[in-house]
């Protein structure tokens, strides 16, 4: 039925002069609204508290993007109170209504995608051909889990008859209230992706940003209520992780936590969450996608240029800010020495600065404890190994690190062992495509990861053997595209809920058999 085709959102083409002229306005128009003082949403009221966060543009020090109320315990627990009565008329909202309710909100985001671009440029520093994909992917969210929903919605006119002595039937129910915990990489596509499968599923919730994109988070809280999402179905409470992320995740009311972030908070959420508490009556929930270490690799029979390109592309578009970020490149060396000088042939000629403007390829990372920590790795790197592009940083306006190659490493170095996130690349040589598949395989993690190969031996085994929740053929390994690549990973990247897929909406409900005798 017409009613459920789902199209991706295309992305902004920027060669055309009228585009850019709308992204420099919207910079323009942005800027000129900075320095607000945002509230907290409990139950539909605004609610300031005593103390702030102050956002700041990572790419200057010296702008100020808002100043946010933060939760305490006390806000947090009314935030619960507010999402509990909200579910008892929510849940009772026909799919199709909750579902426009997406439809109404992605509608909004296509007339002010620049504005919200912009934003991510400013508050995420995005360059402009991300931050694009970025506003585009939460509109592919939205068009795509409210078809889902209406699809999973017609299981409830099953009706199945046992000759005619009973009729049977089957339906989704929702779970309750939910913890959403979002990052601060994809501050609109994630954020929205999982606060819209929730709420669609017919849950409440209680959202929990990224601390560094907080205004952003504000802002789509803004468009759902724009769109007519009744007030107590999204709770905005933004705060300190280890006070009210730890409160609602152990809260015995809260049903289910959707998580995604790095690997040790993963750990410490579904180690909580595993926990019964006084008063609940259920077993908590958890879908949580988390880190990873990808990695790319390069057979023996391919195309250097193009495999070169594939990894740049992978490991330095956001400054390797992605979960799916190339981190490791494998090379054969039949082609090794070819495929590396284009590697930091490419990786030289990227543009390192602030991301206002559009020329530049890598913006700054996202914040001091980030830069701190990319940094160190880059110095344990350079022990380690042999560093060929990069290596250096500033931070006196904003925090940028140039793209960062490291080669002559052992396979088990802590640089190809453990989670950088940032723009810097390990690479190894191999002297077989068996051996570089047991180098890929040889971390803790398992979210994505490319093979560049003509060999169709070689491909059809990586398929069976490379080991992550999504494997690309001869491309890069970033840029999962909603309702054609679910994207979720194994072993420590987590749960492999595939977000964006056709299942994904299924773990926010639970099924109930009813079976009426005739």
């Amino acid at each position: 039925m017409a009613i459920y085709e789902y199209r991706t959102e295309p992305l902004t083409d920027f060669t055309k002069p009228e585009n850019r002229e709308k992204y420099m306005a919207a910079i323009k128009q942005i800027e000129a609204e900075l320095g607000q003082t945002y509230p907290l949403i409990i139950g539909g009221r605004s609610v300031f508290t005593k103390e702030h966060y102050i956002s700041m543009n990572p790419a200057d020090h010296t702008q100020v993007i808002g100043e946010i109320s933060q939760a305490g315990i006390k806000e947090a627990e009314e935030a619960m109170e507010a999402a509990l009565i909200a579910f008892e008329s929510w849940k009772k909202v026909p799919a199709k209504q909750r579902a426009d309710v997406l439809f109404k909100a992605a509608a909004i985001l296509k007339r002010e995608r620049f504005e919200f671009n912009a934003l991510m440029t400013l508050e995420a520093g995005k360059p402009w051909i991300e931050a694009d994909a970025d506003t585009a992917e939460a509109i592919d969210f939205l068009e795509y889990y409210g078809r889902q929903m209406l699809q999973l919605d017609r299981i409830d006119d099953l009706v199945l008859s046992r000759r005619d002595i009973e009729k049977n039937e089957y339906k989704y129910i929702p779970l309750g209230v939910g913890a959403i915990i979002t990052p601060w990489n994809f501050p609109m596509a994630i954020l929205t992706g999982m606060t819209s499968a929730a709420i669609v599923s017919g849950n409440t919730v209680l959202l929990k940003p990224a601390s560094t994109t907080q205004v952003i988070a504000y802002r789509f809280v803004n468009v759902l209520k724009r769109a007519g999402l009744p007030e107590g179905v999204v709770n905005f409470v933004p705060g300190r992780g280890s006070e009210i992320g730890d409160y609602i995740v152990k809260h015995p009311k809260t049903r289910f936590i959707s998580f995604t972030g790095s690997k040790e908070v993963g750990q410490s959420i579904f180690e909580n969450a595993a926990k019964v508490n006084k008063g609940q009556i259920w077993l908590k929930r958890v879908i949580a996608e988390m880190g990873g270490k990808d990695a790319i690799l390069v057979d023996s029979d391919t195309d250097p240029e193009m495999s070169a390109t594939a990894i740049v592309q992978s490991a330095f578009g956001f400054s390797g800010q992605k979960c799916s970020a190339c981190s490791r490149a494998i090379i054969h060396q039949d082609v090794y020495d070819k495929v590396l000088e284009l590697i930091i042939e490419k990786t030289k000629k990227l543009r390192v600065g602030d991301p206002k403007n559009e020329l530049v390829n890598v913006g700054p990372v996202n914040d001091q404890r980030a830069y701190n920590s990319i940094t160190e790795y880059i110095e344990i790197g350079r022990k380690e190994g042999k560093i060929v592009a990069g290596g250096t940083s500033s931070k006196d306006k904003g925090w940028f690190i140039d793209p960062t190659v490291i080669v002559d490493l052992d396979p088990m170095a802590r640089v190809m062992q453990e989670e950088i996130f940032g723009p810097v690349l390990s690479v190894v040589k191999v002297d077989s495509f068996e051996t570089g598949l047991d180098v890929v395989n040889n971390t803790e993690f398992g979210l994505t990861g490319a093979i560049i190969s003509n060999n169709r031996e070689h491909i059809e085994r990586a398929k069976a053997e490379f080991h992550v929740g999504n494997l690309y053929i001869n491309r890069k390994c970033t840029g999962a595209i909603v309702g054609y690549q679910p994207f979720g990973g194994f072993n420590m990247s987590g749960t492999d809920s595939k977000a964006g897929g056709p299942d994904y909406l299924v773990l926010h409900m639970q099924g109930k058999s009813i079976c009426e005798a005739l």
